[in-house]
C-alpha cells in the first residue's frame, strides 16, 4: 500500500510525487484492462526471467505464457522455439 505524501512537502516535488502515485496506484489496481506486450517470435526474451507473464506474439498472432523455463502457445499449449 503506498503511503501519503505528507504536507511539508514543496508544491513543485508535490506535484510530481502525486504523479507517480497515481501511476502506481493504477498498476496496483488497474481500473480497466491494460496492454500486453508485443513481440516477435525471434524477439522473445527469456522465459525463465518472466515466469507467470503474458505476451502477444505479434507475427504468430497468439498469446503465450512463461512456465519460468519455456514460452507456451495459448491456443495449442505447444512450447514455442
Amino acid at each position: 500500500m503506498l503511503g501519503p505524501i505528507g504536507p511539508g512537502i514543496p508544491e513543485a516535488l508535490r506535484t510530481t510525487l502525486m504523479s507517480f502515485h497515481d501511476a502506481l496506484s493504477g498498476l496496483i489496481v488497474p481500473g480497466a484492462p491494460t496492454a500486453l506486450f508485443a513481440v516477435v517470435q525471434a524477439g522473445l526474451p527469456p522465459a525463465s526471467s518472466y515466469p507467470q507473464t503474458l505476451v502477444l506474439v505479434s507475427d504468430l498472432n497468439i498469446l503465450a505464457h512463461s512456465n519460468g523455463i519455456n514460452w507456451i502457445r495459448q491456443d495449442t499449449g505447444a512450447v514455442i522455439v
